[in-house]
């Protein structure tokens, strides 16, 4: 028994070895996760944006109508409802203790209550013209409620700016920082800056010699490539690339960290991707006729500013 269990692990094993070395010289980069992005290396890429986006669009600020309305204190309509009550317990205290006719001693009579409603009534009067607001005058003199109206502009103009900011999705705010530094930074040119950069790559990876692209990497991406290319014509392999069809290119991160820029690109492609033996040009891995899809995640990164992208690092989906 124990001797049936080793036996399957060391199969296992060699099986798993035998996998990885069949893909080991898939497309540049060999298939694998390679480089660095900066304190995002150990986290998986952002898959698409859209549905970051779409969740940013569900915050809807209030209208204008709403935020311009002022909401007036609730001193003015206590005062008025404290009025009605005094006049009213006055009637019905005159009506049930002195009647109607009663007189100064003998209860408040209607008299007394209709000019103390007059009194009220006035007074009522005066306070509700104090809180008009008075028209401008001739020398440009601004009302206190103008200024109020204004001060509650300016808080809803804030509120507005505050709620646009809440839904700003991560991708949105990394993009606009790297604008803050590079204003004619633009995510649909950039794509198609990472397209050529991902061409120019495939390339020298295809010829085994990564100094032509040299500018396009970071001395990190280019010391692991060139390695491997190395070893490729140690073993005098060629890895083939062929119909390379791109079918779609999206940002999916930007962010900003160390004076550095970071945007990575998300590749749909599909192509033919097969090693040769250099000199019988015999197919040792993978096929020259069935083409085979793939997703990876490049991510480009630069002195924050309109500088040059290298190529920082190679990600393969989880």
């Amino acid at each position: 028994m124990k001797r049936t269990v080793a036996l399957t692990s060391v199969s296992v094993m060699l099986l798993a070895v035998c996998l990885w070395t069949l893909d080991a010289w898939g497309r540049a980069g060999g298939g694998k996760s390679s480089g660095s992005r900066g304190s995002r290396s150990w986290s998986s890429p952002e898959s698409s944006p859209s549905s970051s986006a779409a969740a940013g669009r569900q915050a809807v600020p209030p209208s204008s109508a709403q935020q311009a309305m002022p909401q007036r204190s609730g001193w003015m309509g206590g005062l008025m409802g404290g009025i009605m009550g005094f006049a009213l317990g006055g009637l019905l205290g005159s009506m049930l203790f002195g009647g109607l006719g009663g007189g100064l001693f003998g209860g408040i009579g209607l008299l007394e209550i209709l000019l103390i409603g007059g009194a009220l009534y006035f007074a009522f009067s005066y306070m509700r013209r104090r809180q008009q607001p008075a028209p401008a005058s001739a020398y440009g003199y601004a009302p206190p409620q103008e200024r109020e109206t204004s001060s509650w502009q300016s808080e809803s103009r804030y509120g507005a700016t505050a709620t646009m900011a809440a839904s700003e999705s991560n991708l949105e705010r990394g993009i606009r920082h790297v604008q803050q530094m590079d204003s004619d930074f633009d995510p649909v040119r950039f794509s198609d800056t990472a397209s050529d950069v991902f061409f120019n790559i495939q390339t020298a990876w295809m010829a085994r010699h990564m100094e032509p692209v040299r500018h396009l990497l970071t001395p990190e991406m280019y010391e692991q490539m060139q390695k491997d290319c190395d070893r490729l014509r140690l073993e005098r392999r060629v890895n083939r690339l062929e119909n390379i069809a791109v079918r779609s290119t999206e940002v999916t991160e930007a962010w900003q960290e160390n004076g550095q820029d970071f945007v990575t690109v998300r590749f749909l492609a599909s192509l033919l991707d097969y090693t040769v033996e250099e000199d019988s040009n015999r197919v040792l891995e993978g096929s020259s006729t069935t083409p085979v899809k793939f997703e990876e995640y490049w991510t480009l990164t630069r002195p924050a500013g309109p500088n040059p992208w290298k190529l920082s690092a190679i990600q393969q989906p989880v």
